[in-house]
């Protein structure tokens, strides 16, 4: 394959609550030189247990905290993130959630989109960001 996948996964064994079937991956590096991330949420990258079910800053502390791994997987890093989009499930949360991503992104400047959607994939989850960052040459 032209492109290396992070972290291949099936949807009928992260959603066993749901009638899935889809072979998808956490992160897709594309010919080495950019990473793109599956949405990232408050989620045990191993046991693929949700945590913090009812805190929006310390589900965007374990989603950002699951990015800069996911990245360094890839061979990027925090400083590359180029392009960020982050899903809120209540309007609310936005200054405590951008405010501890900001933490996490202090000198990067990504281009950013924030959206409010009525739910995501998980009742408990209350926060996704989504990241797109580049590889550096060695």
């Amino acid at each position: 394959m032209i492109h290396h996948r992070i972290r291949p996964f099936n949807t009928k064994e992260t959603y066993p609550e749901q009638n899935l079937n889809n072979d998808l991956s956490q992160g897709v590096v594309a010919k080495g030189t950019m990473v793109f991330l599956r949405g990232q949420v408050s989620q045990d990258l191993k046991t693929r247990e949700s945590l913090h079910p009812s805190d929006p800053t310390l589900q965007t502390r374990k989603t950002m905290e699951n990015i800069k791994i996911l990245l360094e997987e890839a061979g990027s890093e925090l400083g590359h993130v180029c392009r960020i989009v982050v899903y809120l499930t209540d309007i609310r949360y936005r200054e405590e959630v951008y405010l501890e991503m900001g933490t996490w992104l202090r000198g990067v400047f990504p281009c950013s989109t924030g959206l409010v959607v009525s739910s995501l994939a998980r009742p408990e989850w209350l926060v996704e960001i989504e990241v797109t960052a580049v590889i550096p040459e060695v």
